[in-house]
């Protein structure tokens, strides 16, 4: 577990250093929310390793039209989502929001908060195709609930989480008391939120906030062997499995079982469910489309 102290100068990941004027110059959001695909795998790249990943608000936007994207294109089965440099993604780059200086309206806050933040973690949430955080380097605020949100988690070793909004005396946001809570439960929830340390990655995995961690070489390929095998499976059948476990955290068991009893009746009209049935029979590994 970790102790309650205050943060070392050490302990400060979530600061951005100063961008270089080339790095200020190519802001394009392409760049630095960058797509590309391979082999049915959108991989999605917060590139922006001056300000250590953190999001403005165009960039977020652009990563909520990318999920949404991959989850209605059929060549898409599996998405990675990572950053570059020293940082996975430090949270929401303030800089330069608008309205920084002008009278606060009751409510402006809320809606910021759920037209903002909240609408990325429910489009990792609710993608359609599994989503595969490779965290290369910070996670802090923001950013630690975007990795957290993802449907599995792989950690380089120099990664760290931090739920930074204890420092700055800000109640967490982008879903953070939601997710932490059913991932590790409500105390060391409360821990990590009430203290603001950062967790390393061996103790995130320890916690079960990471599935693995690998070295920082390893951990593209990793993240490409994982996704690998994300794509060549029944991705229809992923889709509805992911449904299910989400919406099981907040149902009871007779909903639990209904939403089971349908989903596998919707799956069973999928392609992938009759080459499954039909491998297993003809004794042959199966090869499904996504379908």
């Amino acid at each position: 577990m970790t102790s309650p102290r205050d943060p070392s100068p050490s302990d400060q990941p979530e600061r951005a250093e100063p961008a270089t004027s080339r790095e200020a110059a190519d802001e394009s959001l392409e760049k630095v929310v960058a797509r590309t695909t391979d082999n049915g795998v959108a991989w999605l790249t917060l590139d922006r390793p001056h300000t250590l990943g953190a999001l403005t608000v165009d960039q977020r936007e652009r990563l909520i039209g990318l999920l949404a994207d991959a989850s209605a294109d059929p060549e898409v089965r599996a998405v990675v989502l990572t950053g570059r440099g020293r940082g996975f993604c430090a949270g929401a780059d303030l800089r330069g929001a608008p309205g920084s200086g002008a009278e606060r309206v009751a409510g402006d806050v809320a809606r910021t908060l759920e037209r903002g933040a909240q609408r990325l973690i429910t489009a990792v949430l609710d993608c359609e195709k599994p989503v595969l955080a490779a965290v290369n380097g910070v996670a802090a605020g923001l950013g630690c609930h975007l990795a957290l949100a993802c449907d599995l988690v792989l950690a380089a070793e120099e990664a760290t989480f931090v739920e930074v909004f204890v420092r700055r005396g800000l109640v967490p946001d982008g879903g953070g008391a939601y997710l932490l809570p059913r991932l590790i439960g409500p105390q060391r929830a409360k821990e990590l939120m009430f203290f603001g340390d950062a967790l390393a990655a061996t103790e995130a995995a320890r916690f079960g906030l990471v599935n693995r961690v690998v070295p920082g070489e390893e951990l593209t390929e990793t993240a490409r062997a994982w996704a690998a095998r994300l794509a060549s499976g029944p991705t229809r059948a992923l889709a509805l499995t992911k449904r299910l476990v989400n919406a099981s955290m907040d149902t009871d068991r007779s909903a639990a079982l209904g939403a089971e009893a349908w989903a596998q009746e919707i799956n069973m009209t999928t392609r992938d469910a009759r080459e499954g049935v039909a491998s297993f029979a003809e004794r042959r590994s199966p090869v499904f489309d996504g379908r």
